[in-house]
Order: C-alpha cells, then structure tokens, then sequence
C-alpha cells in the first residue's frame, strides 16, 4: 500500500493507494483506520497525486464528484453495492439510511446498510457523510460528526452558490 498526507481544511488525512486504485480517505481520528504500518510513502504516485489535485478542487468549490479509480476491495459484495449506491447521491443532497438500502434493493436490511456505510474506507470520495437518519438527525460518522456536519454544510452552501465556508 502507499500513502500520503494531504492537509485538508478538516485536517490531515491520510490517502492510501493499491495498485488498483485510490483505496483509502481516512481523517487522523477515523474510528475504522489501522494506521500506515508496512505502507509505504510515495505522495507522487500518479493515484495519490490525482486524489490530491480532485480533493483541492473539492474544498475549493470547483469540484462535485470525483473521477477517480477506486479499489474497493477490502469490502465484501454487499458493502461494494452500498458504496456504489453512495456515489450515486448528489453534491449538496443527502438521503436517509433507509433509501440507501432502497436503492439497492435491501428494504429489509437498513442495519446492515448502515453499517456497510460507516465501514466505507474512502471518505468524501465516496460521499458516506451524505446518509443522515430519517428524521434528519446526523448519525454517526467514521470520521467524526463535526466532520460530517462541516462537509454537510459546505456543500450546502456551495450548491446554494453563496460564500465557502473553507478559506
């Protein structure tokens, strides 16, 4: 695996890449992350570097979606499908737990969804922070919730066209 550190306007995270692809968007403080041990640094890997270039773009209000190679490999099937399922929700939108698991056909398995969801390694990338409970109510985030309710609000804003809220 290699890796590289991009400062974000959230902090730094940590971009790991297969040969494959980009396979990991982890903050310093992610609940799921096993840390760099046996990776190695190479932040001009041609992936890295691409991660890098589209999330700079991101957090400046001139990128909405990612055109990246993705190795989602670490993931069963069915958390491949919810992940998928999560680059289909719009910049600026969000949806509940329960259409995540609508759209793929899984009514009857919000729970698992939900925690297929929070196990997504490649956070921003593949937006996790965009699921949110049915009521509204921001639900946990591998990342931190402060982290989801500012990734939220940007891109609120930024789809509404007012002012960043990253300078």
């Amino acid at each position: 695996m290699k890796y590289t550190e991009f400062n974000s306007p959230l902090g730094v995270l940590c971009l790991a890449a297969s040969d494959m692809g980009l396979s990991g968007v982890y903050f310093e403080q992610h609940r799921h992350f096993k840390g760099i041990q046996g990776w190695q640094l190479i932040p001009e890997h041609p992936v890295l570097q691409l991660a890098t270039q589209q999330l700079q773009e991101y957090f400046a209000g001139q990128r909405q979606h990612f055109d990246l190679p993705l190795d989602m490999s670490a993931g069963t099937p069915f958390q491949q499908s919810v992940w998928r399922a999560l680059q289909q929700i719009p910049f600026g939108q969000t949806c509940s737990y329960g259409a995540l698991a609508a759209s793929i056909n899984k009514l009857s398995a919000v729970r698992a969804v939900g925690a297929a969801n929070g196990r997504n390694p490649l956070s921003i990338i593949v937006p996790c922070h965009r699921v949110i409970a049915a009521n509204g109510a921001l639900t946990g985030y591998a990342g931190g919730l402060k982290n989801k309710q500012a990734l939220l609000q940007f891109e609120a804003d930024k789809s509404r066209h007012q002012s960043p809220l990253f300078t």
